[in-house]
C-alpha cells in the first residue's frame, strides 16, 4: 500500500466496492490538483487494483499532485457482485467517479486512466461523461481494442489523451490498437520492444503518465 493510503468500502450499483485512495504530499493549506480514477485490468484473469501497471500510474498521478483512486471492479476481492462482460465494470466506475467528484459539486480536475480492460471500461465512462463532465486528463495504457468494443474518444479529448501501448505487446497486439486509432486519428505513443505488462519499464511509464499530468491545465 502507498505510504499515505486510505482504503475505503463504497457502496456500488451492486454491493460494496473496495476501494483505495493515494494521496499525494501537500503544502499547508495546498489542494489536490484534481481526483484521478484508475480502472484494473481483466477480473477474470488476475486483474486488480493492485496490479503493477495501475499501482504506478497511481504513483504517476500522486507525484503529479492528484489524489488517486483505485478500485476492484465487482467480484474482485473485496467487492461484492460478478463479473458483468464490462456492462456493470462500467457503472461500478461511474459510481466511484461520482463518489469522490460529484458532477453538481466537482471541485478540482478530474483525470480517468484505465489498463487493458480497464481501459476498455474508462473509453465507455468517458463517452457517458462527456456530455456533462469536464475531463481534465485521460491515460489509456494497453488498450484492449480487438478483445473489447472500445469507443472513439471524442476529438476535443485528443489534446488531453495519452494512448500507450507497447510494441512487443502479445495481450493486445499493437496493430489492434492502431486499428482503434487510425479512424479517430488519435495519436498512439508505441513503447518498442515493451510487452504487455511493461516488465523492466515501469519506471518509463511512470515518468511518461506524471509528465502528461504535470501538464498545465487548460
Amino acid at each position: 500500500m502507498h505510504p499515505r493510503s486510505q482504503q475505503l468500502a463504497l457502496q456500488g450499483p451492486a454491493g460494496s466496492l473496495q476501494t483505495h485512495v493515494d494521496m499525494p504530499t501537500l503544502q499547508a493549506g495546498q489542494a489536490p490538483v484534481g481526483i484521478a480514477v484508475i480502472a484494473h485490468p481483466h477480473p477474470l484473469f488476475g486483474g486488480t487494483m493492485d496490479n503493477k501497471v495501475v499501482q504506478t500510474m497511481a504513483r504517476a498521478f500522486v507525484q503529479a499532485g492528484w489524489l488517486a483512486v483505485r478500485f476492484n471492479f465487482r467480484g474482485v476481492g473485496a467487492s461484492e457482485g460478478a463479473y458483468d462482460e464490462g456492462r456493470g465494470e462500467l457503472h461500478d466506475l461511474l459510481a466511484v467517479i461520482d463518489h469522490f467528484s460529484p458532477a453538481a459539486t466537482q471541485q478540482g480536475a478530474l483525470a480517468l486512466a484505465g489498463f487493458s480492460f480497464g481501459a476498455f471500461v474508462t473509453s465507455h465512462a468517458v463517452q457517458a461523461l462527456h456530455a456533462v463532465r469536464t475531463i481534465d486528463r485521460l491515460v489509456l495504457v494497453g488498450t484492449a481494442a480487438g478483445r473489447f468494443a472500445v469507443a472513439e474518444l471524442p476529438k476535443d479529448l485528443h489534446a488531453k489523451t495519452l494512448v500507450l501501448h507497447g510494441e512487443a505487446d502479445d495481450t493486445v497486439p499493437l496493430a489492434a490498437a492502431l486499428d482503434w486509432a487510425r479512424p479517430q486519428n488519435l495519436p498512439v505513443v508505441v513503447l518498442p520492444g515493451v510487452g504487455h505488462f511493461f516488465h523492466g519499464q515501469l519506471p518509463l511509464l511512470r515518468g511518461l503518465v506524471a509528465r502528461h499530468v504535470m501538464l498545465t491545465l487548460a
